[in-house]
Formats: structure tokens, C-alpha cells, sequence
């Protein structure tokens, strides 16, 4: 009984935001992206939030709050007040990877309102210069002459690019040491740099276009626009079901769905933008949009997936 109270209290104050703002929203809203500026998290935030703040007529404040792998910026979101004024540009590893290796400060099912995908990542398999070799069947048999002597970098343990050089290790049956950065933004100076060998990612396209870097393939079901003539993974040769990068939006939990409506709405509006696309396209990213609904059903997709691959590769956050 006394739960039930508590939840009808709660659906009360909800109910009582949304009346005391009926032209939602008449005051800045804080997008929370759980990354370092710099990386593509944080640069398709200020695509996003350049884009809302013409949708919404509002000052659209981008807040980075990185820590634990992007869960303490979404600790941050669940625990603000649910009035729209505090949005999250989620990461998949944030709802689908995390809760299946660590006790988390937050339920990624029912701490938040997921509000609509926003797009889908075109990782890269880059390499540097100088390493002899020239596609990814090269890299592989590089790899077996040499078992663990290679390392790929990531922006973290447990995100997209530590799970893509687990499944490639998984599926060729090689070894390759994971050095793990505080952010994407790192990789491009550590591969340059010649702190690793490779990375899984996006960030590398321009070193690759001004032929600094090597890519060798698109970790994804499609090539990348700006990299035409570079195949994807599966036509370099590895079959395997990809682990898939994806961000969506969320508002914290008990948000009045007439404020999800809206902004799942402009989501819509905005992810058909012709300048939109051609903008996402330059950072590795493309519109990915599913609403409400779909989206709830598609991160429970994705979450069985990973789960499964965490298992195979034994990963672990020590």
C-alpha cells in the first residue's frame, strides 16, 4: 500500500510539472552527454543541440559528465528532477553492455524514458602507417604470427570498440592486447603516436583522408560514405553478429509523456534533416531513428546480444 501511494504521489507531481509548463519548455534544457568533449559522443551532442534548440525555441546547454565507462553521466540523468529540463544522449554501452558486468547506480530499463534512437556509429578499422599491412585478412595473419604482440585501442573498457576487437579476436581466434583511453578523442594521438597498433572507431577518418592513417574496413553492416572504396567487415572476411554502436535520448524517468511526445516528435523532425545527415556523416554517424516503442523493444535486442558476447569473451571491467 504503501508503495502504491508513493507511485501516486509521484504520477501527481509529474502530472502538476506538466501543468505549471503547458508550452513546454519556457527555460534552457540541459543535454547531458556521460563522455569527454571532443569525441563523437560529445560532437553529435552539439549536432543535437544545435538542432533542438531551433526546434524547441530554447537554449539547448551541452554538459559533458564522463566517468565509469559514460555510467556516471547516466547516474547524473536518472537522478534529476523528471521535468524534461534534463535530457541524456545515451550510449549503448551505458543500457546494453554495463548492467551485464557491474552493479550499476541506475536501472537502464526503468530509471529512464527512452524518447527515440538518435543514430548508429560507422567504426573504422585503422591502422597506423606503417604496419605492414594493406587489408583486414593482412592484419589477421599478422596477428596469428605474432599472438599478442598487436594492441587496439578503445575509448574504455566495455565500449564499442573494446566489444569489436573482442568479437574480432573471438571470431579469428587471435590475440591482441586492449589498451583502454579515457575517450575516443585520445585514439587518433596514441595510434600516431605509436601507443597502439589499431583502433575500432570512428575518430580516425580524417588521419585516414589526409592519409595519415590506413582503414582496413567498416566495422559495420555498410561502408561509410566518405570511404567508399573501403570494404566493410563482412566483405573482408569475418561473419560474426556485430555488436552495433548506437545513441539514443532519454529523459529521466516519470517525464509527462505529452514532453517525451514533443521531443520524441522533433527527433523525428530533425534526424530527416538533409543538413542533418550530411553533418552526422562527417563525425562516422547516421540518423538512426526508432521511436518510443521500438526503441524499448530494440534495446532489449541489443542487450541479449551483447550479454551473449560478454559471455563468449569472458570480458571483464578489472
Amino acid at each position: 500500500m504503501k508503495r502504491f501511494l508513493i507511485a501516486l504521489a509521484s504520477l501527481a507531481l509529474a502530472g502538476a510539472a506538466w501543468a505549471q509548463s503547458p508550452t513546454y519548455p519556457d527555460k534552457p534544457v540541459h543535454l547531458i552527454s556521460p563522455y569527454p568533449p571532443g569525441g563523437t559522443s560529445d560532437n553529435l551532442a552539439r549536432l543535437l543541440a544545435e538542432k533542438l534548440r531551433t526546434a524547441l525555441g530554447q537554449p539547448v546547454v551541452i554538459e559533458n559528465k564522463p566517468g565509469g565507462t559514460s555510467s556516471l553521466g547516466t547516474a547524473y540523468v536518472a537522478q534529476q528532477a523528471a521535468d524534461g529540463y534534463t535530457l541524456l544522449l545515451g550510449p549503448m554501452t551505458a543500457f546494453t553492455v554495463l548492467p551485464h558486468l557491474r552493479k550499476l547506480p541506475y536501472d537502464p530499463v526503468t530509471s529512464f524514458e527512452p524518447i527515440a534512437t538518435v543514430a548508429t556509429y560507422l567504426a573504422v578499422v585503422t591502422v597506423r602507417n606503417d604496419m605492414p599491412v594493406r587489408s583486414f585478412g593482412d592484419l589477421v595473419a599478422l596477428a596469428r604470427k605474432q599472438p599478442g604482440k598487436l594492441s587496439y585501442g578503445s575509448s574504455g573498457v566495455a565500449s564499442f570498440g573494446n566489444m569489436a576487437g573482442e568479437t574480432i579476436k573471438l571470431r579469428e581466434s587471435i590475440d591482441m592486447l586492449h589498451v583502454p583511453f579515457k575517450g575516443s578523442n585520445d585514439l587518433v594521438p596514441g595510434l600516431l603516436g605509436g601507443h597502439i597498433d589499431l583502433f575500432i572507431d570512428g575518430v580516425g577518418l580524417g588521419a585516414v583522408k589526409s592519409g595519415k592513417a590506413r582503414a582496413l574496413a567498416v566495422f559495420a553492416d555498410q561502408r561509410h560514405p566518405e570511404l567508399p572504396d573501403v570494404p566493410t567487415i563482412a566483405e573482408a572476411g569475418l561473419k560474426a553478429a556485430l555488436p552495433s554502436v548506437w545513441w539514443g535520448l532519454y529523459a529521466p524517468k516519470g517525464t509527462p509523456q505529452p514532453i517525451v511526445k514533443r521531443l520524441e516528435t522533433e527527433m523525428a523532425r530533425i534526424l530527416a534533416d538533409a543538413d542533418m545527415k550530411e553533418r552526422m556523416a562527417r563525425i562516422s554517424v547516421l540518423p538512426f531513428y526508432r521511436d518510443q516503442g521500438a526503441m524499448r523493444a530494440f534495446m532489449k535486442q541489443d542487450s541479449e546480444l551483447n550479454a551473449e558476447l560478454i559471455r563468449s569473451t569472458k570480458m571483464t571491467l578489472e
